[in-house]
Formats: C-alpha cells, sequence, structure tokens
C-alpha cells in the first residue's frame, strides 16, 4: 500500500509542476480563437512527454529506495554483504563505470539497477535471490545488472518514453481538434473546443496510450538481451548467467513498481507488453551469441 500510495504521490506531484512549466511558457495555450496552433501544441506536447520522462528519471533512484525499501550498504555488515559490493566494484571497473551505490531489500527474487546517470546508479539485490541462488548465479544476475548501468540503458528507456508519450500527447490532440470541428462544421457560434474534441482526446490518449507501451516494451526486450550478453562478457563465460536464467524459470519472481519493472532481471509476463523476453528465448540468445 505504502508503494502503491507513493508512487500515486509522485506522478500527480510530476502532472502539476509540468502544468505549472507549460503555463509558465505559454505552450498550454494551443487552442484559439482561430483554430489550432501547431506550434504551441508541439510545445506542450514536448514538455508534457519528456518531461514526464526525464523528471522520472531523476526521481528514480530516491524513489526506488524508499518504495522498495533498499538498505544501502555503506559498511558491510556481514560477509555476504562485503562479498555483493566487492562484486559490483569489480564489474563496474571491468564496464569502465564508477562505483554505483549497492543495496539489498526484502523480498522475492529479483534484482535491479536504477539511477539518471551512469556513474551515480544504484544496484540492489532482494534478499529472495541470495537465498535461492548459488553465489556464481547472483554473481551472473549482478553482472547483468552492472551491463544496464553500462549500456546507460536507464536514460534510453527514459528518452524512448518521451518520444512516445509526446507522439500521444500530439497525435491525440490533432485528431481531437480535427473530430471535433467536423462534427461542428455547421455551428456558426461555436466557440472553443466542443465535447467532440475532450471524448475524442480522452479515448486517443489510452489507445495510443496502449500503443506506446507495445512499442517501449519491445525496446526494453531487446534492451535484456543485451544485458544478459554484457553479464557473459563481464564474467568472462556464458554458463553463469544461463544457469541463472534457468534458476529464476523456477521461482516465483519478486513484484515491483511498474516504474522499475522494465530494470529488474525479471519482468512481466503478457508478451507484447512484457519489459522482458521469455527466459527461453534469453537463454537461446546466450547460446547463440
Amino acid at each position: 500500500m505504502k508503494r502503491i500510495a507513493l508512487f500515486l504521490l509522485t506522478n500527480v506531484a510530476v502532472v502539476v509542476v509540468l502544468g505549472i512549466v507549460a503555463s509558465l511558457l505559454g505552450v498550454n495555450r494551443y487552442l484559439t480563437a482561430n483554430g489550432l496552433n501547431l506550434g504551441a501544441l508541439l510545445g506542450f506536447a514536448f514538455i508534457m512527454g519528456f518531461g514526464g520522462a526525464i523528471i522520472s528519471l531523476l526521481m528514480s533512484k530516491p524513489i526506488a529506495k524508499m518504495s522498495m525499501g533498499v538498505q544501502i550498504i555503506n559498511e558491510p555488515r556481514n560477509a555476504d554483504e562485503a562479498w555483493i559490493v566487492e562484486t559490483v566494484r569489480r564489474f563496474s571497473e571491468k564496464a569502465g563505470i564508477q562505483m554505483p551505490e549497492v543495496g539489498i531489500y526484502q523480498g522475492d527474487p529479483n534484482a535491479f539497477a536504477t539511477g539518471a546517470f551512469k556513474n551515480s546508479a544504484l544496484v540492489a539485490v532482494s534478499t529472495g535471490l541470495l537465498q535461492g541462488m548459488t553465489r556464481e548465479e547472483v554473481e551472473a544476475v549482478i553482472g547483468h545488472e552492472v551491463a544496464h548501468v553500462a549500456n546507460g540503458d536507464m536514460v534510453t528507456m527514459a528518452l524512448i518514453q518521451g518520444v512516445m508519450n509526446t507522439f500521444v500527447v500530439f497525435l491525440s490532440r490533432v485528431i481531437g481538434y480535427a473530430v471535433d470541428s467536423f462534427l461542428r462544421k455547421n455551428d456558426e457560434n461555436s466557440s472553443g473546443p466542443g465535447i467532440g474534441y475532450f471524448v475524442t482526446t480522452i479515448v486517443l490518449d489510452i489507445l495510443l496510450g496502449f500503443l506506446a507501451a507495445i512499442i517501449v516494451a519491445w525496446f526494453s526486450r531487446q534492451r535484456e538481451f543485451r544485458a544478459d550478453a554484457g553479464a557473459a562478457q563481464l564474467m568472462g563465460r556464458k554458463q553463469p548467467m544461463i544457469n541463472a536464467l534457468y534458476r529464476l524459470g523456477g521461482m516465483h519472481p519478486g513484484e515491483m513498481p511498474k516504474s522499475l519493472q522494465a530494470m529488474g532481471i525479471t519482468g512481466s509476463i503478457g508478451k507484447l507488453f512484457s519489459s522482458h523476453p521469455p527466459i527461453e528465448e534469453r537463454v537461446a540468445a546466450l547460446q547463440q551469441g
């Protein structure tokens, strides 16, 4: 419940901030007495689309810490924590990035990496992952997450999401204006947008949003293949990552907030909307690579 409330409050705050920015810049007035101002609409769509994605990216690390209850390992308290920190350090040096923050959280088997910049990221593993895997398999999972950071996947996903959001906002309002104009073409006394604009915009926001989610999920799945290959390269061989994937396939993965699912080691199961490919496809890609 705490995670859901935090997620909702974050999104409300983002919308409020973006609305204020759009008002200050004057780009929210894209419907005028003379018709549709495409330049203002494009500016509004850009701010709402990229603004939300960028703010989410910048807030990703603190939100992850709070929503997942991540305990940062500043000073290892036992041999396991010391080993995790050393593994992340070794892989980070090999990948050519600065040492991320390292954390542990309570939950079913999973792990994730997040952060706005590759040199100030966070890598976290769950207690379920540590308890359910061998050290070599956990090492492979950590390599996978470090590969995400080294590949700049957090920024890439934010940019893709921003582009998709911008298209959704822009197209839904252009089409909404066209539909509204057609429905009221014989109404000479009409002023301002009508019900046709509002209904069409809402419907298209939903429909185009689903299409955008499918495209973003496809990019996310390609990124998972690259991170698997990156883990194999960091470890010097493929078999540990293959073993870790098979192990994950037999476990119940821990649930994560929607904003973090794409950065986990496992994700949702719907084919089109899944952020992660099926385990069998990931193993096959590793074996063939």
